[in-house]
């Protein structure tokens, strides 16, 4: 009989120490006056120009479905578009729109998430220079 009174009363003291901790006491004159909102963050910076060097490395798994010059489509039957040769804003666009969810296919969602701004701007240098 005396552990289930046990139980309850360690539940009432964690209870009470949870209710003693949440409450925010006002502050006393010898407490330092609340710091200021902190500055808003600044803005991510910019990504830069594309390096179709880089875009190229990073296309390498690309290549198979999109059938690219020297390769063959992985999936034959599945209408997948060619895209060397396509504009860079068009190509940084769509990996966007993918990344963002506003284009469904979980394989090019998967591929754009990860991808930084940088490496779709590398991407979109190097397949629009794709003849």
């Amino acid at each position: 009989m005396l552990r289930p009174l046990s139980i309850v009363a360690g539940l009432v003291l964690l209870v009470a120490a949870f209710s003693v901790t949440a409450q925010d006491p006002a502050p006393t004159a010898t407490q330092a006056a609340p710091a200021a909102a902190p500055a808003p963050a600044a803005a991510p910076a910019a990504a830069g120009p594309g390096d179709a060097a880089r875009g190229k490395a990073l296309t390498y798994t690309c290549r198979g479905c999109h059938g690219l010059t020297g390769y063959k489509n992985a999936y034959p039957s599945y209408h997948v578009p060619r895209i060397g040769g396509q504009s860079s804003t068009y190509l940084r666009n769509a990996l966007n729109e993918y990344r963002n969810g506003n284009r469904q296919h979980p394989t090019m969602q998967a591929q754009a998430e990860s991808f930084s701004e940088q490496d779709i701007n590398d991407i979109a240098a190097y397949l629009s220079s794709v003849k």
